[in-house]
């Protein structure tokens, strides 16, 4: 059963940064596209960046350019999404996604889905 359970989350001011993390069992990571999305109330579930299964190509929304920087560690199985510089309409929740073979994009995720945690940033 592949689980995906995402981390790190919070409350920060604008301007601050976090650190989210998504540890991934029953799956084989090295094998796994990764992605992160996000859902803010009453919006649309929206794309924010992705990983190919190597580690050695990285996407993002133009949005989240330049302050957002996905990684991931193979042999932990884990994806990170360091956030900097956030702004309030980042607040929303940010769900961890994985796909075989594959890289989540704008055009859609992968069939695993983590719970997601909460990102409040405040003005």
């Amino acid at each position: 059963q592949v689980q995906l359970v995402e981390s790190g989350g919070g409350s920060v001011q604008a301007g601050g940064s976090l650190r989210l993390s998504c540890a991934a069992s029953g799956i084989t990571f090295s094998s796994a596209g990764m992605g992160w999305f996000r859902q803010a109330p009453g919006k649309a579930r929206e794309f924010v960046a992705a990983i190919h299964w190597t580690g050695r190509s990285t996407y993002y929304a133009d949005s989240e350019k330049g302050r957002f920087t996905i990684s991931r560690n193979n042999a932990n199985n884990t994806v990170y999404l360091e956030m900097k510089n956030l702004k309030s309409e980042d607040t929303a929740v940010y769900c961890c996604n994985g796909e075989y073979l594959q890289t989540p994009s704008a055009r859609g995720g992968g069939p695993y889905w983590g719970q997601g945690t909460q990102v409040t940033v405040s003005s």
